[in-house]
């Protein structure tokens, strides 16, 4: 088992960044696949971005492409999200996953390891 510890949140303006940062302990070897994922309040827990197993491959939901970046430090067990160009509509609860398997993984059920999450805020 893999334990996920999320960081970086916070209530930021408009326009702003943050940089989210999502520290692995545990089983980490076994780790292939990193993902993003967010909540919003009342709403079901959406894909955000995910990443292979050496950072060479990303993926993006349409809604964040161009704005975040994903990427992974393995000698640091650590995965990272860069969100740039922040919109109110992004306000919600981050989450980081992780799965011992490989493929693009966009679904909540393809992944075994979650943290708890961590706060973005928007604000106009």
């Amino acid at each position: 088992q893999v334990q996920l510890v999320e960081s970086g949140g916070g209530l930021v303006q408009a326009g702003g960044s943050l940089r989210l940062s999502c520290a692995a302990s545990g089983h980490t070897f076994s780790v292939s696949v990193m993902g993003w994922f967010r909540q919003a309040p009342g709403k079901g827990r959406e894909f955000v971005a995910t990443i292979n197993w050496n950072g060479g491959s990303t993926y993006y939901a349409d809604a964040v492409k161009g704005r975040f970046t994903m990427s992974r430090d393995n000698a640091k067990n650590t995965a990272y999200l860069q969100m740039n160009s922040l919109k109110p509509e992004d306000t919600a609860i981050y989450y980081c996953a992780a799965s011992d398997r490989g493929g693009i993984r966009t679904v909540t059920s393809m992944y075994d390891d979650w943290g708890q999450g961590t706060q973005v805020t928007v604000s106009l």
